[in-house]
């Protein structure tokens, strides 16, 4: 029995060790992606080593569950992949010792990381993805050069509404340029057209330069400029190339948290709970609103419906009265009248529909993101557990230590996992899935491939057994030589 406590000891210790280095690994991985996502929010916006230390922190925080499971997936492989290449395992099995056996004290520390995974998302990550929404949004508003929209008129630059057609987000310059200037008095107003131009921020952050090519100024005179005059002139200027120079705040300020109050991921599991009931409570009142104006709308056009029907029963009685050629025998303007009457009508109840249908889809979408983010808390620590049962069968069925060969075995389920869960996660957002479908699809595919996977290793199955592959090879090579495919 003592022998058997070492044993346990001896094999959480290895794991222990590879588990802290793989988590860090994994957690660094994770960052540099999330960081390549993000870095045009990063770059050329002068923000201070405080700002980047506290960007960097959050983003830690928020990426720990997600690299729990690839960590344990990856340092359980190689635990039991290093004691198989040493043949301890073999040693193990022979001394009486079963494989599931073997896996008692891993098994209690990956409940236990998998429960301190849920805890962390359930108390400290809402926390740390709200202040990291918040700087990404504070980051983006800092630099306007970044954030122009294309087809809309942008007021994020003060005493400046900036229209840009196009712009090319690899060279940053835009296109299609318009801009309405106006200070305290509109004898000051200016109306600047260009074909092209770029947008770019001065060294300490305190001014825009705008540069602007091919255009058209024209610019409201001052009154004192033309004293007695009875309107307000104007002057034109064609130019070729032009600089402008505009002031700008640049320091960093942290945007309003308010914006972020509906991010389902800032939230506890609690908090998803309350604020669940109260937005079904909300757009349940708002759908029965819905439904009453349109009963009562469909009740009094019915109504006249009926009393017109009643009308034209009464006149087409008369057996010579014909519809159209009443209509052919008025007058152009009053059948163009009527048309167009009709037509605003029917626009107008097509209008209305569709920004009631944009209310009440935007409130669906809304709960079912609470939704998914309750049910993920649940499966990304589930996730621990079930990479366990696939992490450490294969180490002990592969028999491969190192680096090398676990790290591309553990890509390669990571990817399937990632996939599966991506896939249910946009089906389910889409509501064309059924929420516990999309983010239980991964779970439920990898959970059975534990189940194979520890099954076969507990049964001694030899996946890189070389005999066993050549009989294989051999077989097929055979098929394809007898049907003449080879």
């Amino acid at each position: 029995m003592l022998g058997i406590k070492k044993l346990d000891i001896f094999i959480a210790k290895k794991f222990g060790l590879l588990f802290v280095g793989t988590f860090f690994i994994c957690q660094f991985v994770l960052m540099m992606q999330f960081l390549w996502q993000n870095v045009d929010k990063l770059i050329g916006k002068g923000l201070s080593i405080e700002v980047l230390a506290q960007f960097f922190w959050y983003m830690s925080l928020f990426l720990i569950p997600q690299a729990l499971p690839l960590a344990i997936l990856l340092s359980s492989l190689m635990t039991f992949g290093n004691l198989g290449e040493s043949m301890e395992l073999t040693a193990i099995k022979a001394s009486g010792i079963s494989l599931m056996r073997t896996f008692r004290s891993l098994i209690v520390m990956t409940i236990i990381v998998s429960f301190g995974s849920f805890y962390f998302q359930d108390s400290v990550g809402p926390d740390a993805n709200r202040r990291l929404a918040q700087l990404l949004v504070s980051m983006k508003q800092k630099s306007p050069e970044i954030g122009i929209p294309e087809g809309v008129f942008y007021d994020g630059i003060p005493q400046c509404n900036l229209y840009v057609q196009k712009k090319n987000l690899d060279t940053g310059m835009l296109y299609g340029i318009m801009i309405y200037r106006m200070t305290d008095s509109f004898e000051d107003a200016a109306i600047i057209l260009a074909d092209s131009g770029m947008l770019q921020s001065t060294a300490e952050k305190k001014h825009l330069l705008l540069t602007l090519y091919s255009g058209k100024w024209f610019e409201n005179m001052r009154s004192q400029e033309l004293a007695g005059s009875a309107g307000v002139p104007y002057r034109q200027e064609t130019f070729w190339k032009k600089t402008i120079v505009m002031d700008f705040d640049g320091d960093f300020n942290l945007a309003d948290g308010s914006s972020l109050a509906n991010n389902a991921k800032a939230k506890s599991l609690r908090q998803i709970k309350l604020d669940l009931d109260s937005l079904n409570h909300y757009y349940d009142s708002v759908g029965h609103s819905f439904y009453d104006d349109a009963r009562v709308t469909y009740l009094s056009v019915a109504s006249a419906h009926r009393n017109d029907s009643l009308k034209a029963a009464r006149l087409a009685a008369a057996p010579s009265l014909n519809f159209d050629s009443i209509f052919a025998k008025v007058p152009s303007e009053t059948r163009l009248a009527a048309v167009n009457i009709a037509l605003a009508r029917v626009k107008q109840t097509v209008s209305d529909l569709d920004f009631r249908s944009m209310i009440t889809s935007d409130g669906d979408k809304l709960i079912r993101q609470h939704k998914i983010e309750a049910v993920n808390k649940f499966t990304l620590a589930l996730s621990c557990i079930i990479f366990f049962f696939i992490g450490a069968p294969l180490g002990a069925i592969i028999r491969k230590g190192g680096f090398g060969f676990p790290i591309i075995v553990s890509v390669l389920v990571f990817i399937v996992f990632y996939i599966l869960d991506n896939t249910g996660y946009r089906m389910a957002r889409g509501g064309m899935w059924a929420i516990w479908f999309g983010k239980g699809m991964a779970t439920a595919v990898l959970g059975p491939l534990a189940v194979f996977f520890t099954y076969k290793a507990n049964r001694d199955w030899a996946l890189a057994d070389m005999d066993v592959m050549k009989r294989a090879v051999a077989k097929v090579v055979a098929w394809l030589r007898k049907f003449n495919l080879s």
